[in-house]
């Protein structure tokens, strides 16, 4: 009670309600200004299938079903609320602590209700479809990514920011992947192209085309992917394919063994054209997964690109002879 009068004849809802018994005709105005207001603090956000994801407050529990989600919403300052998180969930390391809720191929859905999410963050050419569709008709709200360029990353940190409550973190970590990826774009602008190979995995030996954020990580550092053009996203090729588009220079980390095994891989080639190409070995977890962790293999590509350009240069450059003449 305040003043004589409850808590409750002092709500928007109990002043509408006078309104109906006294003013009727001011009745709908009275409740729509008030859904109005409401609506002004719900957080809407379009995600990548081009729907709207709607919530009446920041999500408190959220679970991510792609170890990139999850950095993505370290990253974006909601790792705090982060219940849930996919298989192979390990940067920070923090996300090794939260309870796992299956993979790509597996989701465990009755893990997931036992955990009580207001919030789904999914990965769209990762996740099923249909297990997506199948959260949302569970009531939960599920906002679907796929990010293919590089100025995908901080539109998802700020969506996500957006969703959790998190903006001002969201836009901070953002803003400093922007700055860093315009150095490196200013700094390669003009520096002469380099056809490169991208290995993302070797048996099958699996590449990547144009529209994968790998490709556009190599265009950033003044690269052209050879494979660019192919129509599929991640491709299964032969040597034979590799040796025809006549690449510079041969980037990846898809091997089992790490670095050795990766540049051994292409030393040992039986064929001369491949095996005499500069090999440079690049940290998956740096490039393949779509975090802001993509700026280290970013700078990693750009200094294996620089390095060939170099070794081109210096062969170029006649040697002199111990008297002087070339």
């Amino acid at each position: 009670m305040v003043n004589g009068k409850s808590d409750a004849s002092r709500h928007p809802l109990a002043v509408c309600r006078l309104f109906f018994l006294f003013q009727p005709a001011l009745f709908l105005a009275c409740f729509a200004a008030i859904c109005s207001v409401a609506a002004a603090q719900s957080i809407s956000v379009a995600d990548d299938r081009g729907r709207r994801v709607v919530l009446a407050a920041p999500a408190q529990r959220i679970i991510v079903l792609a170890p990139s989600l999850a950095e993505l919403a370290f990253a974006a300052g909601a790792g705090g609320r982060l219940v849930g998180v996919a298989r192979h969930s390990d940067f920070p390391p923090a996300a090794r602590e939260i309870t796992q809720v299956g993979d790509a191929a597996r989701i465990d859905f009755e893990r997931i209700v036992a955990l009580k999410p207001d919030l789904i963050l999914a990965w769209k050419s990762g996740n099923s479809p249909t297990d997506v569709s199948r959260l949302e008709g569970l009531g939960y709200p599920a906002f679907v990514s796929e990010p293919a360029r590089l100025s995908d990353i901080p539109r998802l940190l700020r969506a996500i920011g957006a969703l959790a409550g998190t903006l001002p973190a969201a836009g901070k970590t953002a803003a400093e992947f922007e700055r860093e990826i315009g150095a490196l774009r200013g700094r390669y602008a003009k520096a002469r192209t380099v056809r490169v190979f991208y290995q993302i995995w070797h048996r099958p030996l699996l590449t990547v085309n144009g529209a994968h954020m790998i490709s556009d990580v190599i265009a950033l550092c003044g690269g052209e992917n050879v494979f660019a053009d192919v129509t599929q996203l991640t491709p299964s090729i032969t040597l034979e394919a590799v040796i025809a588009a006549k690449p510079e220079v041969i980037l990846g980390g898809g091997s089992a063994g790490g670095e050795k095994e990766f540049v051994a891989q292409w030393r040992a080639s039986s064929v001369p054209p491949l095996r005499a190409l500069p090999v440079h070995h690049i940290n998956p977890d740096h490039i393949q997964r779509q975090s802001p962790r993509i700026v280290e293999g970013a700078k990693a590509v750009c200094a294996a690109l620089e390095q060939v350009r170099t070794n081109r240069q210096d062969a170029k450059t006649p040697r002199k002879s111990r008297n002087g003449q070339d």
